[in-house]
């Protein structure tokens, strides 16, 4: 297959890495080119521009930051996508955002796959995330063909869009449990207690969760090397927000996540893990 990947950021990089490692041929395009051109030394071709990445592809993936980036990114390739292309989703963005896209694949009469993943950094460079497909069922097999590379898990739920929604309940629970992570290093830093002695309590028992061993290891040494990054967690915070609203559904926990993640993207933690909310807990 020829394989077109719009978006080259932490996730589409790992992505475009396992399809060539698969011997698929792909094309990536990224809006900033240097974020692009490492993968050229792994056998990439780069596109100046959405289209010349689209050209004669069988699918095309887009895993950029938003509903707007993907829009615009499909807009500018529109003319210069071939017959029978499929269009594997793969970015979050949102109820709204899956609805305005898939339109957009009606228009242009593309076989249109809501597929945002489950996963960080290392699960992507692994192959190991978790695809949370939903479309037409005759493309099924093909989507699982396809994402084999990527992807340990795929889950077909549904028509297009249901992809979307559950990705924004799993991302309410990653949200919700690293607040409580940093909320539980931030009081135990506090009181003048060792992180590490919270780690043991909860070992191996019920409520133990690797997350914590993850999230908690940085809040120790408050370095927060990017693998799910504060802007992302911000805008799927958002996302989670306009839903639960939408649906009468009181999503405290994800507000004082916000709360923090918000407060650390104002200051220089952009662009780093979202476990520098503990900062704000905190209040360092």
């Amino acid at each position: 297959m020829t394989i077109a990947v719009l978006g080259t950021g932490i996730m589409g990089s790992a992505m475009a890495r396992n399809w060539l490692k698969a011997g698929e041929t792909v094309r990536v395009w990224n809006r900033t080119r240097a974020k692009a051109e490492p993968l050229a030394e792994a056998g990439a071709q780069v596109a100046d521009d959405p289209g010349s990445a689209v050209e004669g592809a069988d699918v095309i993936v887009t895993m950029l930051y938003d509903a707007d980036a993907v829009a615009q990114a499909m807009e500018a390739a529109a003319g210069r996508i071939g017959p029978g292309a499929l269009w594997l989703q793969m970015s979050t963005v949102g109820i709204e955002g899956a609805q305005r896209l898939a339109d957009l694949a009606t228009q242009r009469r593309l076989t249109y796959v809501d597929s945002p993943v489950v996963g960080t950094k290392e699960p992507a460079e692994q192959g190991k995330l978790t695809a949370l497909a939903s479309g037409p069922d005759e493309v099924r097999d093909r989507v699982e063909t396809v994402l084999r590379p990527v992807a340990a898990k795929v889950l077909w739920v549904g028509p297009a869009g249901q992809g979307s929604r559950l990705k924004l309940v799993a991302n309410t629970w990653v949200l919700t449990a690293t607040e409580g992570v940093a909320n539980a290093f931030a009081l135990a830093d506090a009181l003048g207690l060792d992180g590490n002695d919270f780690l043991k309590v909860i070992e191996g028992g019920p409520l133990d969760l690797t997350y914590a061993h993850v999230k908690g290891a940085l809040m120790m040494r408050r370095e927060f090397p990017p693998s799910f990054p504060v802007s992302g967690a911000v805008k799927d915070a958002n996302l989670i927000l306009a839903a639960g609203e939408s649906a009468g559904v009181d999503l405290a926990a994800v507000e004082a996540a916000r709360r923090h993640l918000d407060e650390v993207a104002r200051g220089s933690h952009r662009d780093e893990d979202m476990a520098a909310m503990y900062l704000a807990a905190r209040r360092a």
